[in-house]
């Protein structure tokens, strides 16, 4: 049988279809940089999209939204219930396995007080994992939601490196198909004018949820009513170039685990001159057998449930 043509169980690449791929892929990757950094300077952000305003010292630990993101995801059950608050005697963070968590931290603040965060993807306007990505399956869409493609992942885990949150989760329980985890803000509820799932079941309005604009007003007008009792700091709307997720706190931030010495510019913008002067060879290869793995991996499932 020729290289050119396909056997019964997969796909495979003829010779010249490689090179082909491999001239592309070169050309795409020489181009990068300078269309990256071309992007930087017209970059406006994202007006009229949503996010999401999480108000921590209102925050009571109460799990409501880890429910309500894994059944509406028909994510794993926890090997807890919400209701065991041993869970808290150890720091989580999400993984292959939930999309939100929500951490205690105790004697924090001037009141040495009990608080509670909610952890998940901060959905950036100008998400690095999305910069890092060699095959582009990040996308951030008009709504405000990073989204991913996981049929195109193929397990590199550059995104989960480049994040400056800490926040893609790897899903380890198959070799074989690689799955990166996170929160995606409800993007079909937003497309079904909904709110997302954890906004809608938090039972103390610690969530807000509504136009990114106008969620740093109310954040604004909440510290500028109470400046003895919050941070004047909103979490989120600066920090990387701005998230799509933002933070009011009566706790300083790095005492709930924040990272609090984030640039104010997108990350894409400090690595711009270090990618001009990677060798091709390490953003090419990559990128090459990405694109192999998803049209192998797109074929499989196409033909899934056929004659072998």
């Amino acid at each position: 049988m020729s290289e050119d043509k396909k056997d019964k169980k997969g796909i495979a690449l003829s010779r010249r279809g490689f090179l082909s791929l491999s001239m592309l892929t070169g050309a795409t990757a020489l181009s990068l940089s300078s269309k990256s950094e071309a992007s930087i300077d017209k970059f406006k952000g994202w007006p009229g999209s949503f996010g999401m305003l999480t108000d921590l010292s209102a925050c009571v630990g109460c799990r409501s939204c880890e429910r309500a993101c894994n059944e509406t995801y028909n994510m794993p059950q926890p090997e807890k219930p919400y209701e065991d608050s041993s869970v808290f005697k150890e720091r989580r963070w999400p993984d292959g396995r939930t999309y939100t968590v929500v951490n205690r931290y105790q004697g924090v603040g001037k009141s040495k007080r009990t608080a509670y965060r909610k952890v998940q993807c901060n959905h950036c306007l100008e998400p690095a994992c999305a910069t890092a990505c060699p095959i582009h399956a990040y996308e951030k869409t008009p709504e405000g939601s990073v989204m991913y493609d996981e049929d195109l992942c193929f397990g590199c885990r550059y995104c989960v490196i480049a994040c400056p949150f800490n926040i893609p989760g790897y899903d380890y329980d198959s070799a074989f198909e690689p799955k990166i985890v996170k929160c995606i803000m409800c993007y079909p509820r937003l497309k079904e004018n909904k709110m997302p799932a954890c906004a809608e079941a938090c039972p103390v309005g610690a969530i807000t949820f509504g136009k990114r604009d106008d969620l740093i007003k109310l954040a604004k007008k909440k510290i500028a009513d109470n400046p003895d009792k919050y941070i004047n700091h909103i979490y989120g709307e600066h920090e990387v170039g701005g998230t799509s997720w933002l933070y009011i706190s009566d706790v300083p931030f790095e005492e709930l685990g924040f990272s609090v010495n984030l640039p104010d510019r997108p990350i894409i913008e400090l690595t711009k001159g270090y990618m001009q002067t990677v060798p091709i060879i390490f953003t090419t290869f990559p990128a090459i057998f990405g694109l192999v793995y998803a049209a192998t991996h797109r074929k499989g499932a196409d033909t899934k449930g056929g004659n072998e």
